[in-house]
């Protein structure tokens, strides 16, 4: 009698032992679905913007400050989190989308990248219809530089974004980083400042196209704002 007690309490403990574990796996699948331990984000400032130092990506390198993007004619900049992955070359397809509206304005569309692996840049390059230039020390992705790390992959969120990619027909690799979030800016011309701040919360979270578009619309070129003064 005593060892059926035994195995009975046994049984008992393992139970606990198993509900507990899938209860605690439970709460941290939920709480992984919230914003509650994602990267907080600090807004960039124009004068932080201005100071970067980017690098032309042709066979003779040229190094200057970012602010020459948007100085005359404002910009749309995308700070591409890995040119490989199919979840930004979707990102870059939709803002090319843009680019005959943004060439009325006559507003140019840019992109950074972070590193420059082999052919990379170049394959993304068919997705993105725009000037790109190399960030070495990753400003554009800062002030306070954010990451998404193997969490991202139980995000529902994030599966979403995957299936919606892959059913658009956009394929990718896996070379280079790809953890530093990266985001979408609209920068007016001069000192008309940042209209639109776009910060990736996680893989696949894209900027809306139609805000880049309104904010691209608020841009005054250097020549008229002058004028206006």
């Amino acid at each position: 009698m005593s060892f059926l007690q035994d195995l009975s309490f046994f049984s008992m403990g393992m139970w606990s032992i198993g509900a507990g574990a899938l209860g605690a796996a439970a709460l941290a699948l939920l709480l992984a679905n919230t914003d509650v331990f994602l990267s907080k984000s600090q807004k960039a400032t124009l004068e932080y913007l201005e100071d970067i130092d980017l690098k032309t990506l042709g066979k003779e390198p040229r190094t200057f400050k970012a602010k020459e993007l948007w100085e005359k004619n404002g910009a749309v900049i995308m700070a591409v989190r890995r040119p490989g992955c199919f979840l930004c070359r979707e990102e870059a397809a939709d803002l090319s989308s843009l680019k005959p509206k943004l060439d009325e304005l006559g507003v140019p569309l840019y992109a950074v990248v972070k590193e420059q692996i082999r052919t990379e840049v170049q394959d993304f390059q068919p997705y993105f219809k725009g000037e790109i230039f190399l960030d070495e020390k990753k400003k554009f992705y800062g002030p306070q530089r954010r990451k998404m790390m193997f969490m991202g992959f139980i995000r529902l969120g994030v599966w979403y974004n995957f299936f919606r990619a892959r059913n658009g027909g956009f394929s990718g690799n896996l070379e280079g980083e790809g953890f530093i979030l990266g985001g979408v800016f609209v920068v007016g011309s001069g000192k008309q400042g940042i209209l639109l701040e776009h910060r990736e919360k996680e893989f696949g979270d894209k900027v809306n196209p139609v805000s880049v578009l309104e904010a691209a619309r608020k841009i005054q070129p250097q020549t008229l704002a002058m004028e206006t003064k």
